[in-house]
């Protein structure tokens, strides 16, 4: 699936959020979007994933326009992992992962073996299969961000868009998270805040400032030192990871900070 973004702009009560946006992802590559607080990245993502109808611009899935599809017709082909998302208090990780099959049904379709056999796959994928009786309370987050993965995934769409989704997580439980969906060789449009995970994860990133791309293209093209400072107002140091080889990020505040020479 390619994702493609060409001039899009987006407002939230007749505020103008994020102006102009291109960009594009292609099949099973990973763009991560990153920025400072307030740069527009939900807000941009809520137009790939319909939540908000762009005020300018197209957004296009395999040279599809998003918006004059159906939502059934949407659906399948893109799913969801947003930042703040009900986690289903009362129902059992099996049924909260079968909702990500009704794009697949009409409205009065029971669930078919065939459903059945998806949302099985889909926990083990994800390594929550062993959970599928539990109620969703009785789940730590991390646990409790993968069976929504799960659910996503149960959609078998090829294009993933997430919202910060290590949001709340602990650093180990946000690693394995960023593993999992980097191995699932689906096109991803991801949403993040940690500069050194979009640098280790990501095919390609794009910055966003103030609404509108700052620059983009592989890690260590984009995020310099120079530019990392200018954006975000830190000092950092770029280079491989000590222990993966990955590109890596290393920030200091400018006040408590000090260049090394």
């Amino acid at each position: 699936m390619r994702l493609d973004l060409a001039g899009v702009s987006a407002a939230i009560d007749a505020r103008p959020i994020v102006t102009d946006v291109t960009l594009s992802a292609g099949p099973g590559e990973f763009v991560a979007l990153v920025g400072p607080n307030g740069s527009g990245k939900s807000t941009l993502l809520r137009t790939v994933y319909r939540s908000l109808r762009p005020t300018g611009g197209v957004v296009r899935l395999d040279g599809d326009d998003l918006w004059r599809m159906r939502p059934r017709h949407a659906a399948r082909r893109r799913a969801v992992l947003p930042q703040h998302n009900p986690a289903g208090d009362g129902f059992s990780v099996a049924e909260v992962v079968a909702a990500g099959r009704h794009s697949h049904k009409r409205a009065l379709d029971r669930e078919s073996a065939a459903d059945r056999t998806v949302v099985a796959t889909a926990l083990e994928r994800v390594g929550m299969d062993w959970a599928a009786d539990r109620l969703m309370t009785t789940l730590s987050g991390g646990e409790r961000q993968r069976v929504l993965l799960a659910r996503a995934l149960a959609q078998e769409a090829p294009l993933l868009i997430l919202d910060e989704p290590g949001n709340h997580l602990d650093v180990g439980s946000q690693l394995l998270l960023l593993d999992l969906i980097r191995s699932l060789g689906l096109t991803l449009l991801a949403a993040l805040h940690d500069l050194d995970q979009a640098a280790a994860y990501a095919d390609r990133i794009v910055v966003l400032r103030e609404g509108r791309v700052a620059g983009q293209g592989p890690p260590l093209e984009v995020l310099t030192p120079a530019f990392i400072e200018e954006v975000f107002g830190v000092l950092a140091h770029v280079g491989p990871h000590p222990i993966t080889g990955r590109p890596h990020v290393a920030v200091a505040s400018k006040a408590g900070g000090k260049r090394l020479p």
